[in-house]
């Protein structure tokens, strides 16, 4: 369970909203002294006069990444990398044990997802990691606001955390706490007192005891929709969401094809919410 984020791995291409990103999540005070790691693959090239090109591109561009980010020079480590980003990205994370990856991503749905060859898609099935996954086009906000989805799972208690650790020393910040239930009788689109909630009882609780502002919300409905639905609605900066960890030890170095697809929770969501989505692993 992700406790505390002290090492950030930030695979950044030169194009997106990572660093944007990267920066607002610095200014959360249990964030502010980790340490971050900004990593730029070069993909193999044909000739040798392109790769030494692309090289130096790559450089520029890590330049760059570090004088936008602002943070202390020692706390920040550029890498230049040969190779398969999909690959790299996840060597890179275990050598430096990474406690979160933050990655771009274009938002392709389902099946272009493998056609297009996406590389955070690959990456977050392989990593073990919690992945921090940024659409290319979503408009990056100060984190304020920060939305956890809850069920009845035990893994759901530990995303639980790691939103709440977020915002607990975040000044003016506000805690999200949602239970979609598909098979909730129709009463209207949301429950009268979502306070009243089993799933969200526990979490209430802690909220309370720690004064940690919060929002309850149990809306019917499909799950996926209705989290990207609610996200929008409050204006949500950050969407905290477990994904659990089902691929067998042999198939470890393959991606799981049904989720690829988009038969997950996580998968819609992280196609359709107009926030940056914190994935977390659920524990194995």
């Amino acid at each position: 369970m992700l406790e505390r984020i002290e090492k950030i791995l930030l695979a950044d291409s030169g194009t997106g909203q990572t660093e944007e990103v990267l920066k607002m999540l610095m200014e959360i005070p249990s964030v502010q002294a980790a340490s971050v790691t900004v990593l730029h693959v070069v993909p193999p090239q044909v000739t040798t006069e392109g790769m030494t090109n692309r090289l130096e591109e790559g450089g520029k561009i890590l330049s760059s990444a570090v004088q936008n980010l602002g943070l202390d020079p020692q706390r920040v480590d550029p890498v230049l990398r040969q190779g398969d980003p999909k690959d790299i990205v996840v060597r890179v994370a275990d050598e430096i044990g990474a406690d979160l990856i933050i990655m771009g991503s274009r938002g392709l749905k389902r099946i272009q997802s493998i056609l297009e060859n996406s590389v955070s898609q690959y990456v977050f099935q392989l990593a073990s990691r919690p992945m921090l996954l940024v659409k290319d086009d979503i408009y990056v906000k100060k984190i304020n606001r920060i939305m956890v989805a809850l069920d009845k799972s035990d893994s759901s208690k530990d995303t639980f955390k790691v939103a709440l650790n977020l915002i607990k020393d975040t000044k003016g910040g506000q805690l999200v706490l949602v239970h979609t239930n598909p098979e909730m009788k129709k009463t209207g689109d949301i429950l009268p007192n979502p306070e009243q909630d089993p799933v969200l009882l526990p979490a209430i609780a802690e909220a309370k005891r720690l004064g940690v502002s919060y929002k309850a919300v149990a809306p019917e409905g499909k799950p996926g929709e209705r989290i990207c639905q609610i996200a929008e609605e409050l204006n949500v900066d950050l969407l905290v969401l477990g994904s659990p960890d089902r691929r067998p030890s042999i198939a470890k170095g393959l991606p799981d094809l049904d989720r690829l697809l988009g038969q997950s929770l996580s998968d819609y969501v992280r196609v359709y919410a107009n926030c940056p989505v914190l994935l977390v692993r659920d524990p194995s």
